[in-house]
C-alpha cells in the first residue's frame, strides 16, 4: 500500500511517500481500505516532536487521526461490523494513522459513516467532533438558553463547537477573523466578533466561555463571565490560572477516544446537526504540503482532507 511515513521528528520535509505491505487484521480488530484522511493540528505536533512529553512514537510513524473508508478485512471476535461497511475510523496516535491506503485498529475506533456526509466531510468528522462533545456534554455545565462564548470559531473544532450549541439550545457568540464573520454566522452562532478588528473583551455575562486559544485570549475571557461562570479549555497556548480572582471556575477538557463519544458525534452528524467543514483537498502525496499550510496559518476554516483514492 502507499502510505505517508516520517522516521524522526522534524519540519514537514520529513514527511515521505512509501510503499508498504498491507496490514492484516489480528483478532478484535477490523482493517479499513482508506478513501481519506484529516489533517489535524495534532499531526503536526507529534511530527514536530513538540509533544515528546507526552507521546513516545515508535519510527518509523505513519501519521493521521482521522479518516475514512470501508471495512475489507474483519478479525476473530469482532461483532458489529461487516466487510464492504462504510466507516469513519479515530486513529491512535501512538499507532499507524490514517495518511495511508489502509489502516488496521480496534473496533471501538470505528463508527459507521453518516450517509448525508461526503467523503471528504466524513474524514473530518471524528476527531473535532468528539473535541466539541466532550467539551460542551461533559465538561461544561450547559443547561438550554444560556449564554456562551467560542474563542476560534471557524476552525475546525470551533465550527463544531458553534453547531452543537444551536443545537442544544445555547446562545452562541463566536470570536473569528473578520473574512469569517459571515461564515461563523451561517453556521448557527447568534453573534460574531472579529478578534482582528474588534475587542471581544468588552463583552459581558456569559454562562461558558470555551477556550480553543489560550494565552493572552484566555487572560481576557475571565471579563466576560458572569460570577460563578466557566471557563473550558482545551490544550492551549499556556496561560495563568486567575479562576480565585474573578469567582469563576477553569476546567479543562480532556479529549479521549472513548466508544460513546465517538458514537454520539456519528449519530449528530447523520442527524443533521453537525456537518464538518474542509477547507480544502489534496492528494494523499502532498501531506508535507498539508502540514506547511496548517503551520503557516493558512487553514482558517476547518480541515485539509487528504484524497487517498481517485474520486474522494
Amino acid at each position: 500500500m502507499k502510505a505517508i511515513q516520517y522516521s524522526q521528528y522534524g519540519t514537514p520535509d520529513v514527511l515521505e511517500v512509501v510503499t508498504l505491505d498491507d496490514p492484516v487484521a489480528g483478532p478484535n480488530e477490523v482493517r479499513v481500505r482508506l478513501r481519506a484522511a484529516g489533517v489535524s493540528p495534532i499531526d503536526a505536533k507529534l511530527r514536530s516532536g513538540a509533544l515528546q512529553a507526552h507521546f513516545s512514537l515508535t519510527f518509523p510513524k505513519i501519521p493521521g487521526r482521522d479518516g475514512v473508508g470501508v471495512i475489507d478485512q474483519i478479525g476473530e471476535g469482532v461483532a458489529g461490523f461487516s466487510s464492504g461497511d462504510e466507516v469513519c475510523v479515530a486513529a491512535d496516535p501512538m499507532r499507524s494513522g490514517t495518511y495511508a491506503e489502509a489502516i488496521v485498529c480496534a473496533p471501538s475506533r470505528v463508527v459507521k459513516k453518516p450517509s448525508n456526509l461526503s467523503t471528504s466531510q466524513a474524514a473530518a468528522l471524528l476527531q473535532p467532533g468528539i473535541s466539541a462533545w466532550i467539551s460542551m456534554c461533559r465538561t461544561a455545565r450547559l443547561s438550554k438558553g444560556m449564554s456562551v462564548l467560542i474563542h476560534g470559531g471557524a476552525g475546525a473544532v470551533g465550527s463544531q463547537m458553534i453547531q452543537l450549541a444551536r443545537h442544544r439550545g445555547l446562545n452562541v457568540t463566536t470570536t473569528c477573523r473578520a473574512a469569517n464573520i459571515d461564515y461563523v454566522l451561517g453556521l448557527g452562532a447568534h453573534r460574531a466578533v472579529a478578534y482582528d478588528r474588534d475587542d471581544f473583551s468588552v463583552l459581558r455575562h456569559f454562562d461558558v466561555v470555551f477556550d480553543l486559544i489560550g494565552g493572552e485570549t484566555h487572560a481576557r475571557s475571565y471579563q466576560v463571565l458572569k460570577a460563578g461562570g466557566q471557563l473550558v479549555y482545551l490544550t492551549a497556548t499556556p496561560f495563568e490560572n486567575q479562576a480565585g480572582q474573578y469567582g469563576v471556575t477553569v476546567t479543562r477538557a480532556m479529549i479521549p477516544d472513548d466508544s460513546e463519544a465517538l458514537h454520539a458525534v456519528a449519530q449528530l452528524a447523520t442527524e443533521g446537526a453537525l456537518t464538518p467543514s474542509v477547507m480544502t483537498t489534496l492528494p494523499l502525496a502532498d501531506a508535507a504540503d498539508a502540514h506547511r499550510q496548517f503551520e503557516a496559518g493558512q487553514i482558517t476554516r476547518g480541515r485539509i482532507v487528504l484524497n487517498i483514492e481517485d474520486g474522494s
